[in-house]
């Protein structure tokens, strides 16, 4: 297959991925869309094995997927985890749910290979998926390099339904308070305390190019000091704190990636490298991970309960508050903004009301988001891979 034509089918799925997910308003995300087709297309040999590599998008995001992860880090502000530390500690105690439940009784089921794969999907996005992968891939374990991809692409079909219920219930419990005076509308944040310094680095260096040449300076550098550690830390977490470090000093402005050319392309790339072991799984496989699949999500879900729950009574948050939190490790960001906005339309029955509920809800689920995807899951992960073998 030519490189062009190649190129051309993978861009159509992602068109029909996006438009089936905007339709479903995320309730199918275009990551389970996409799945069905790439899988359905191998199996049926209406794709090539090598469609993905064929593209050149594969090996560019294997290339780029150190500068996505820098980018993550330019996401984060410090001065909003500093108000918002409490969810912080409920988000990451949610994953130490998953990870504790998944690896005790977990192992009682299934392969430790597999458990240390599905910690690092149920609790985490596209880049814990990619670090277990490619640890798997590395030692000859296909079905395992495909289990976190199942998990990742089904995920949000538990998450952003349980997610909803449960934003709904916390929003009921605000808008009661609203009504009875014991909550009130926050004051606005003052313009001049939110804003934030850009990045200090010259012109030249705020270019496409020059941004890109930056960041991966900074990838090059995280990669270093992993060696340092012989491994020990992984690249990508090295270069998670890296970005949140630069951000926080004005080196990388906020969202560093955003708005450069290159971006769209670089996350369409990125998420094609999930989907490169689908190609080579049988049938026969993928109903083998049926039971390992339900147990993990059973068992991922029920950690993210009870340990959100215990540290929400212990930080003073409600529980409804506390489970959707912990939830968040499901899908994170946008379905944290979408599905709080939702909450607070749906319920609120005035704009104040839907104002307030919003201005409760919102901040907490996209610190969460940040606190169990972007940033736990990826520590995690990047220990607990290099014990697959």
């Amino acid at each position: 297959m030519q490189p062009i034509i190649a190129f051309t089918i993978i861009m159509l799925i992602w068109t029909v991925s996006d438009y089936v997910s905007k339709k479903t308003k995320a309730l199918l995300s275009s990551l389970f869309v996409a799945s069905i087709i790439f899988l359905i297309g191998f199996k049926t040999n209406l794709f090539p094995e090598d469609l993905l590599p064929t593209s050149s998008l594969l090996p560019l995001g294997q290339t780029v997927v150190g500068m996505i992860i820098v980018h993550l880090g330019t996401l984060i502000s410090l001065e909003e985890f500093k108000r918002q530390w409490k969810t912080f500690l409920i988000g990451v105690s949610a994953v130490i749910g998953i990870s504790v439940l998944l690896f005790t009784v977990g192992r009682l089921f299934l392969d430790t290979n597999y458990v240390l794969s599905a910690i690092a999907a149920v609790s985490g996005g596209t880049i814990s998926v990619i670090i277990v992968q490619e640890q798997a891939l590395n030692a000859g374990l296909i079905s395992v390099a495909v289990f976190p991809v199942l998990i990742a692409a089904l995920q949000g079909l538990i998450g952003f339904p349980l997610t909803s219920v449960i934003l709904r219930k916390e929003a009921l419990r605000i808008r009661d308070g609203v009504r009875d005076g014991s909550i009130t509308r926050k004051a606005a944040l003052d313009p001049a305390e939110a804003s934030e310094k850009q990045t200090i680095l010259p012109e030249p260096f705020q270019t496409t190019a020059g941004t890109l040449f930056v960041v991966g300076v900074v990838v090059i550098v995280s990669s270093f000091l992993s060696g340092l550690t012989n491994g020990w830390l992984n690249t990508f977490v090295i270069a998670l704190l890296l970005g949140i470090a630069l951000r926080a000093t004005g080196v990388l402005k906020p969202n560093v990636l955003n708005g450069i050319d290159a971006y769209g392309l670089m996350m369409l790339a990125i998420l094609l490298i999930i989907f490169g072991p689908l190609a080579t799984t049988s049938f026969a496989d993928l109903v083998e991970l049926f039971v390992p699949l339900l147990i993990a999500f059973i068992l991922g879900v029920l950690g993210i309960v009870l340990f959100a729950m215990l540290a929400g009574k212990f930080l003073g948050y409600s529980y409804s508050m506390a489970i959707a939190i912990g939830l968040t490790s499901l899908y994170g960001f946008p379905g944290t903004l979408i599905l709080s906005q939702e909450a607070a339309k749906n319920i609120g029955e005035t704009e104040d009301e839907v104002q307030i509920i919003e201005d409760e809800i919102l901040p907490k689920m996209v610190v969460a988001g940040f606190s169990t995807v972007t940033i736990t899951s990826v520590f995690i992960t990047g220990i607990l891979a290099s014990f697959i073998y």
